[in-house]
């Protein structure tokens, strides 16, 4: 039973509230002064700005083009610096640390092995050495008071031709710190079709996947990815909007595929801020994802690129807390129907929502109660 109290979270207590993270691009969130340090170290000498602010700022000017494949192009410098094993390391251990100090409980980081290859190393060496990242992430988020865990999923290049070798990739590894696989990259004339040996093979051996689909093409990309690949999960799924109709009365109307979506409970890797970037969606109020909260879609939210969407799990939910008054109890709605979706075994995922995020939410809740009881009473409360 939800509060029935309009509990709306302060900046704060969205920082501090248990949060999972299904959708999040290791090259899409370093820091700027870790590209900046390891160009120097590395002689990549193709970098725009040198100054961390500075860096930060181009990426996310250049990604705010409207455009999916200009976005696309911001990560040529990151990929750049991401080509040794010292590199892959920190950038999964800063990436955990990063995560773990915004609240994040559960993360689901991605990344294409076979674009790490430039400096030598096997593919079999790029995982292990962004295995090996996150785990000491883990361990250095735990030494400052945090707790997280996180998951690689391996993605494969919608444009290249070697997503089966990374779906097999994906499932040696899948008891070493891999979860999943995934297909990213432009969607225009690179259906998900084109791997379908790689899906066939990954259903076979009951491993998961999902994939990028219905960002900047339609409804034919989210069907394909369900009705013909198989998808466990739909990365973003925006585009299933154009299936649902509202009427002048308010009325709603779900098409064939759209219903498929909601009854069958496929979640929604939803990235707000990063939809406006690209174009799918033309501002927080105009996202598809208010209707489809409405709706009771299994809809989740996500940062897809820190670095290039100036963003954090925290930053996403204070933008739709202040869109759409989300409270408390929509957060948790938002946390538990990803930690529901996450791929680790159930009762990993069951034992997160009642041990973590539920109480989480829980102790945030009072913490509203008894702020409004002393604002009330004119006084404030003291402890003993």
């Amino acid at each position: 039973m939800t509060s029935q109290i309009p509990n709306v979270p302060t900046a704060d207590q969205i920082r501090r509230a248990p949060k999972v993270l299904l959708h999040d691009h290791l090259d899409g969130g370093l820091r700027p002064g870790t590209i900046i340090e390891i160009a120097q170290e590395t002689g990549y000498q193709g970098l725009p700005e040198t100054e961390p602010d500075k860096l930060g700022i181009w990426f996310r000017e250049a990604a705010d083009s409207g455009s999916l494949e200009r976005y696309l192009e911001t990560f040529a410098h990151t990929c750049a610096v991401m080509q040794t094993r010292e590199a892959l390391v920190r950038v999964a251990a800063e990436c955990a640390e990063d995560l773990a100090e915004d609240g994040v409980v559960y993360a689901e980081v991605r990344y294409a092995p076979e674009q790490h290859l430039e400096g030598g190393l096997t593919l079999e060496e790029v995982v292990e050495a962004v295995n090996e990242g996150f785990r000491e992430g883990e361990r250095r988020a735990r030494e400052a008071g945090h707790r997280i865990r996180v998951g690689a999923l391996l993605t494969a290049m919608r444009h290249a031709a070697r997503a089966l070798e990374i779906a097999e990739l994906a499932n040696r590894y899948r008891d070493s710190g891999v979860v999943g696989f995934d297909i990213a990259g432009a969607e225009a004339g690179y259906p998900p079709t084109r791997h379908l040996d790689a899906f066939e093979y990954l259903k076979r051996e009951n491993n998961h996947f999902t994939i990028h689909a219905g960002e900047a093409f339609g409804l034919p990309s989210i069907w394909q990815a369900l009705q013909w690949c198989g998808a466990d999960r739909l990365g973003h799924g925006v585009r299933i909007i154009d299936d649902i109709e509202v009427g002048e009365n308010g009325e709603v109307r779900l098409g064939r595929l759209a219903a498929y979506v909601r009854d069958k409970r496929i979640p929604l890797e939803m990235c707000p801020t990063s939809n406006l970037q690209t174009g799918a969606a033309a501002s927080y109020a105009e996202h598809p994802i208010g209707l489809l909260r409405t709706l009771h879609f299994r809809a989740t939210v996500n940062t897809d690129n820190r670095l290039m969407s100036g963003t954090s799990m925290s930053r996403e939910f204070e933008h739709l807390v202040e869109t759409f008054g989300y409270t408390l109890d929509d957060m948790q709605w938002f946390t538990v129907n990803a930690m529901k979706s996450a791929f680790i075994p159930f009762d990993e995922r069951l034992a997160m929502i009642n041990d973590v995020i539920k109480p989480g939410y829980a102790e945030l809740k009072s913490e509203w109660l008894f702020r409004q009881t002393a604002a009330t009473s004119g006084s404030v409360p003291t402890a003993g």
